[in-house]
């Protein structure tokens, strides 16, 4: 890579296209990111269409100043300006060590394996990249091989993946499984051959030496460049084991894209968590080890089965809860839970754990695995301990009940975490001033100048603040319609009526829309109305988030009309709302069931709620409409998506139009042209289906 990437810059040099210092000065750099998004720049001849767009620049010389000043840089750069050029140009260039930090591993992947390896060549720059991902990503060769005899391997299905595996595993470098064809993140091998913090074995396994975490740990440090994700971010920080606690204090550059997760990515880490699914593991490693390396010595079977009832028997003490419903916990018990029921199973856990601990310490000495299983046990034993305390200052505390119980304690924000471990804590080397460049960005983190939807929570004071609006003209490109005519959002014939209008529209344009909902009750009610409109064989497919993983459905819906299949309808929530990249005519409506206003009976929206109340201020106006604001932008945001597309965005709740706070979620949308009739909305549809929705005539 080094050798390709130095003749790729002698070649341009000779061309007279880029002269790029290895090492310019700081006082320089400025004007050297200047030079590359020039006309005739370091960009224009390797990146395909590429164009001199005003804010990429304007975004990319904020980025270098900051790395110039060390200083705190928030950028929010709309869809098309092109911001992960923007930050990538200034970091590479400015000769530091750099981390950056994106939402999710797709994302990693993209940035280290494309855009990354693209600039470099471009610039004629020599810098060494790393990827480092959290320890699920990468197979662990040691539980690989107790997997082998694990009798918990579910079905024939995970025993032929596992089989792949292990062809795949003997010739992989990164030992990442995302190399793995075919191989479905929601495998349940996959918990089977990733090891955790608390399984992990560390120096004293077997396969130490050979271990593709550590490997990847060491190649970050001795990179000038690591691509990391939010995850691995927090986690390191609240137990500082993946290397980040040695990496981060070299770096003098960390950018934080798609920074709009940060605060809720954080507040996962930086709590504390206790779930019977982590009962499960545990039992279940304990048999699988005791049967391998002490048979006969203890009743493992007994034992497991202790500890599995034990963690059942807590989750039928809670009884049935919608998926994924949080249950608030303020006192001894969750709320509607019997005390004494609870805390009787709390004993039970306590005392299956301590047993479990006590039977590992008797045969600790014969393989490795015996000491961590019983290291994992105390952890259990002090976690459910922790819960049976009264909940910390300044943090909330429930249980969520799905297929497993979580118990979950956690911050209301990261604001005192970013102030104290992160900006505060690495701000100095030795007592000197260090020097070091944070930039925030993404394409909405906020519905005010000063973005306090995102600066607040996250803890930023003093920053400065860039806005960088979309190059896109979206009131040529794009449409909004309001429908007036459709039943309020806590009508029940709501999802219906969004169902009946989203399937005429697709029928409309052949498909190539999306519908966004805002709750799984909504996802399944108009996902069961389209399916039962259009049944196999019809003129259009609908696909439904969970059907299929989501990589699978993006795909295909891509892919839309053609080669005798049918176009694509797909509804989706949750993270389907922001990341889905549609270009082109794939996509081209957009329909939101109803505005993104936080759950207010959730526990932890309703704690920062009261937070804001008690401190005299508005929880609507300064939380409810300021979340809605950011969320209903980021749905709107996978219409228009190139310079080229067109489409119609639809947002089916009478409230926008109706209430007067909606003149502050209409002012944090794109400025697309309104439509205030069905028969404009129709003529839309019609405009879409021509061959070109440039004609003059596009409304």
């Amino acid at each position: 890579m080094m050798d390709f990437v130095d003749t790729q810059h002698q070649a341009r040099e000779r061309e007279g296209l880029v002269r790029v210092p290895a090492h310019p000065d700081r006082t320089d750099l400025v004007e050297l990111v200047r030079s590359v998004f020039a006309a005739q720049g370091a960009l224009s001849g390797a990146v395909p269409q590429f164009a001199n767009r005003a804010g990429q620049v304007d975004m990319a010389v904020a980025v270098a100043e900051a790395v110039r000043d060390a200083g705190v840089l928030v950028v929010e750069a709309g869809t098309g300006v092109g911001k992960t050029f923007a930050y990538l140009v200034p970091a590479l260039l400015s000769g530091e060590r750099v981390l950056l930090s994106t939402a999710t591993k797709t994302l990693q992947d993209q940035l280290f394996g494309r855009d990354i390896p693209h600039l470099v060549a471009s610039m004629g720059l020599a810098v060494r990249t790393a990827l480092l991902k959290g320890r699920s990503s990468y197979i662990c060769l040691h539980r690989l091989e107790l997997a082998r005899h694990d009798v918990a391997v579910p079905d024939r299905n995970a025993l032929r993946a596992l089989a792949r595996v292990e062809q795949w595993a003997a010739v992989t470098r990164s030992g990442d499984l995302a190399e793995v064809a075919g191989l479905d993140e929601r495998s349940p091998l996959i918990p089977l051959i990733t090891s955790t913090r608390e399984n992990c074995l560390g120096s004293v396994c077997p396969k130490f030496k050979a271990c593709h975490v550590n490997l990847a740990r060491r190649e970050a440090l001795a990179a000038d460049v690591v691509v990391i994700n939010h995850h691995l971010f927090f986690a390191d920080m609240a137990v500082r084991e993946s290397g980040m606690a040695e990496l981060l204090p070299s770096v003098r550059v960390v950018v934080f894209d798609e920074a709009h997760q940060l605060n809720e990515t954080g507040v996962q880490f930086l709590g504390a968590q206790f779930t019977t699914g982590q009962l499960l593991d545990f039992a279940r490693d304990t048999l699988a080890c005791g049967l391998q390396f002490a048979r006969g010595m203890v009743d493992w079977q007994k034992l497991a089965s202790r500890v599995e009832l034990a963690g059942r028997d807590l989750r039928l003490v809670v009884g049935r809860v919608a998926p994924g419903g949080r249950i608030r916990w303020t006192q001894d018990a969750p709320q509607g839970v019997d005390p004494t029921s609870w805390m009787a199973a709390m004993d039970h856990l306590q005392v299956a754990c301590e047993e479990a601990v006590m039977s590992l310490d008797s045969v600790a000495e014969l393989a490795p695995d015996f000491a961590r299983l019983q290291e994992r046990g105390v952890e259990l034993v002090e976690r459910a301990q922790a819960f049976r305390r009264p909940a910390g200052a300044n943090s909330v505390r429930w249980v969520e009940a799905g297929a497993q119980l979580r118990l979950v304690e956690s911050p209301l924000d990261i604001a005192e975490a970013v102030q104290n471990k992160l900006l505060d804590a690495h701000d100095s080397v030795e007592g000197e001033r260090s020097g070091r460049t944070w930039v925030f960005t993404s394409a909405t983190l906020g519905d005010d100048a000063r973005l306090r939807w995102f600066t607040e929570p996250c803890g930023l004071t003093g920053e400065r603040v860039l806005r960088v609006d979309s190059p896109f003209d979206f009131e040529q490109q794009a449409c909004l319609f309001v429908p007036d005519d459709l039943p309020r959002p806590q009508d029940e014939r709501h999802s219906a009526e969004v169902a009946r209008l989203s399937g005429d529209a697709a029928v409309h344009i052949g498909g190539r829309t999306m519908v966004l909902t805002t709750t799984l009750r909504a996802l399944r009610a108009i996902g069961e109305a389209l399916n039962h409109r259009f049944s196999e064989g019809s003129a259009l497919e609908v696909l439904v988030q969970g059907q299929a993983p989501k990589r699978e459905l993006i795909e295909r819906f891509r892919e839309g009309a053609g080669h005798g299949r049918p176009g694509c309808v797909l509804v989706a929530s949750a993270s389907f709302w922001e990341g889905i990249d549609v270009p082109g005519d794939a996509l081209q409506l957009v329909v939101i069931d109803k505005l993104p206003f936080p759950p207010p009976n959730d526990p932890l929206v309703e704690a920062r709620a009261q937070r804001l109340e008690a401190n005299g201020r508005s929880p609507f106006n300064d939380y409810f409409l300021a979340e809605a604001a950011v969320t209903l932008k980021q749905g709107a945001g996978r219409l228009i998506r190139r310079e080229s597309d067109r489409g119609v965005l639809v947002v089916c709740d009478t409230r926008l139009g109706q209430m007067g706070y909606g003149r502050r979620l209409l002012a944090a949308l794109p400025p697309m042209r309104r439509l205030r009739t069905r028969e404009q909305f129709e003529g839309a549809l019609q405009a879409l289906t021509r061959a070109s929705t440039t004609d003059p005539d596009w409304p």
